[in-house]
């Protein structure tokens, strides 16, 4: 989808500031927010995709104001009120508690006893990889052209790699589509490419000389070119 959160290409945002010696998490709630993520995963409430999506749908004032794990918080949030596992009116009475209790722990307002915690696996890549059901169309040094496209849900495609010439430098293998994988629409796995592309392709005449820039893309997105 063409949303706020698709800022490749675009200009005039500011640097960006890194901060020395970041810590992992800049407040006991990030820890939170992350766990109950992880906890969606392993319910098979929601994946990573529709995780994405959600995020993608903030209003767009409130993204560009808002911090990562804050994002996190409104996408999880939005996705357990749409999948049914909480009400509104669960949420508006945790909120106002916490407002009012906000050192109580993360677990105080649970009416039901806290199920063990899985096992920790590590999440990889290798979790999306699928079997092939067939020869992929492209292989290392193919030139191909990106689909120009204006899709209205989630896509890994982005608006400034639209309608560009470039070239296959590997294929990764057969991977989950997150297209269809973040909209409950099955994973439908399709070959997953390293695509390389000239900077002056995607930045014209900004680009710096002599750069390219490699982007992961799946075999829909991509034309002989």
């Amino acid at each position: 989808m063409n949303g706020v959160h698709d800022l490749g290409g675009m200009q005039d945002f500011g640097h960006v500031v890194r901060e020395q010696d970041e810590p992992v998490f800049h407040a006991p709630w990030e820890r939170v927010i992350y766990a109950i993520s992880r906890a969606m995963g392993y319910a098979g409430i929601s994946n990573i995709d529709e995780g994405r999506h959600a995020i993608e749908r903030m209003d767009p004032a409130d993204y560009l104001a808002s911090s990562y794990y804050e994002r996190w918080l409104d996408a999880r949030s939005r996705l357990l009120l749409e999948k049914g596992v909480i009400t509104e009116k669960e949420l508006d009475e945790r909120q106002a508690f916490f407002a009012e209790h906000p050192q109580a722990p993360a677990t105080a307002v649970l009416k039901a006893v806290t199920p063990p915690a899985p096992a920790e696996t590590a999440v990889t890549g290798a979790a999306y990889l699928r079997e092939p059901t067939g020869s992929p169309r492209f292989g290392p040094g193919d030139r191909v052209l990106t689909r120009v496209t204006q899709p209205k849900g989630h896509t890994r495609l982005p608006r400034y790699a639209r309608g560009k010439h470039g070239v296959v430098e590997r294929l990764h293998g057969t991977h989950v589509f997150p297209d269809t994988h973040a909209h409950g629409l099955g994973e439908q796995p399709q070959p997953l490419y390293s695509v390389r592309f000239d900077a002056s392709e995607l930045w014209g005449d900004s680009a710096e000389p002599g750069q390219t820039v490699n982007i992961d893309m799946w075999e829909s997105y991509l034309l002989p070119g």
